[in-house]
């Protein structure tokens, strides 16, 4: 399965999914490690958790209502900062299960954490800091991107 598939699996299955509210944005799914994940060590490449840590972030985005809201107003997401610690790794075909959670927000940014788990044991863990970004003006306060959301949902 390539990552488009892999995108479009996400987004079909949000559709599916209960909507999230203000305040609790976490996506958790179980995935395996497929060949075009891995390295010359035959485990998952350190870039492609990164990648999965994406796909989780589309899934908050559309259960959240905030990629109708980017999209209406020709918005997109920007990763300002993301950090991993790998701590045992994810060999071919394992199957594992990745969560995402926004935990926090402030003016600028929205926080996020990373938790690859295989068997209830952490394999891998991250963080990360990202902002809606409206082209032409600058970052647009996550606070800001909630109302837009809250607005889209009353029509």
């Amino acid at each position: 399965m390539n990552l488009i598939f892999r995108m479009l699996y996400v987004l079909i299955r949000s559709l599916f999914c209960a909507r999230l509210e203000n305040g609790k944005f976490t996506s958790e799914f179980s995935l395996r490690v497929l060949p075009n994940d891995i390295d010359i060590n035959l485990h998952m490449n350190n870039g492609r958790y990164l990648t999965i840590c994406d796909l989780n972030r589309v899934d908050i985005f559309a259960r959240s209502g905030l990629l109708r809201a980017m999209f209406r107003r020709n918005w997109i997401p920007v990763i300002a900062e993301h950090t991993m610690s790998y701590k045992k790794p994810l060999g071919i075909f394992a199957k594992y299960i990745v969560k995402t959670e926004v935990t926090h927000w402030d003016e600028k940014y929205f926080y996020m954490k990373h938790t690859f788990s295989k068997d209830a044991r952490i394999m891998a863990e991250g963080a990360s800091k990202g902002c809606v970004y409206a082209r032409g003006v600058g970052v647009v306060k996550p606070i800001d991107a909630l109302a837009a959301v809250e607005m889209d949902r009353s029509k």
